[in-house]
């Protein structure tokens, strides 16, 4: 493989990580919702995998019954998880144009393409 080659490989791996970068910081700030009970419990999670909020009916509070809540709060939770990671999938698809590229799940830990380029 020639310099001249390898430098724009080189530069084309840059620019898909600087818009990795970006789209990760933009997913940050989108939030997903779900809910679970027919709505008596809504979470809220953002593209960095947080829960944003939990919202609890007021009717589905029975002190003789909390493990329905707790499975209740579970359950949304892990929907919304899923959903923020559905969204985090859908937007870097849209910079990899929709290549599976080995350990793209693991890039916001990693940083983009593991510090490749110091980031």
């Amino acid at each position: 493989m020639s310099k001249k080659m390898l430098g724009g490989l080189l530069q084309q791996a840059k620019k898909m990580q600087e818009d990795m970068m970006r789209i990760q910081a933009e997913a940050a700030r989108k939030t997903v919702e779900a809910s679970a009970g027919g709505g008596m419990v809504k979470v809220v999670a953002n593209g960095a995998n947080e829960i944003v909020s939990i919202a609890i009916e007021r009717d589905v509070v029975n002190p003789d019954d909390i493990e329905m809540l707790q499975d209740l709060v579970a359950a949304a939770t892990n929907e919304a998880l899923r959903r923020a990671q559905d969204m985090m999938k859908t937007e870097m698809a849209k910079v990899t144009g929709g290549l599976n590229l080995p350990g793209m799940g693991a890039m916001a830990d990693m940083g983009g393409l593991g510090g490749l380029f110091g980031g």
